[in-house]
């Protein structure tokens, strides 16, 4: 069998577009985003996450339905923030770093998952990263102790 010259382009442009694909966005899973209707920053987080090459899906409820989720995922009160996230069987709640969630996923702890508690300005969808406030992202150990998964230094 002879290949044509149009049927040899065909098969060259097609694996430079398959094998030219960075591993990162060809493996990383869909998070799933459980938000307020009405806060801004939710859909920021939601913009750096796929600026990252997650695939992201989302649904909206009502604050009092929200926080029922949260505790329902495992979230302590005094470590909640404004959205929750979930991947793999984790839970991201906050303005959780993209770098953090890949980590997470590459280690994989016993936990609940990662949380960014309040909404710390610089953070992920809080304002530029030049003008960061301090904060730590905090993992939820499965007995519901806590420890510092990452720190950030103020800007």
């Amino acid at each position: 069998m002879t290949m044509t010259r149009r049927a040899a382009l065909l098969a060259a442009g097609t694996a430079a577009l398959i094998h030219g694909l960075p591993v990162g966005a060809q493996t990383l899973p869909a998070i799933h985003v459980v938000k307020d209707p009405t806060c801004p920053c939710c859909n920021a987080w939601m913009g750096h996450l796929r600026d990252n090459d997650f695939p992201v899906s989302f649904e909206e409820r009502s604050v009092a339905a929200l926080e029922e989720y949260k505790r329902e995922q495992g979230v302590p009160v005094e470590l909640a923030s404004c959205h929750t996230g979930t991947v793999e069987g984790y839970v991201l709640e906050g303005h959780v770093p993209a770098a953090d969630i890949r980590r997470l996923l590459a280690e994989r702890p016993q936990a609940v998952g990662l949380t960014v508690p309040g909404m710390p300005y610089g953070a992920p969808g809080m304002g530029p990263e030049t003008k960061r406030a301090a904060f730590d992202v905090i993992l939820i150990g499965k007995d519901g102790t806590t420890s510092v998964f990452a720190s950030y230094a103020a800007a």
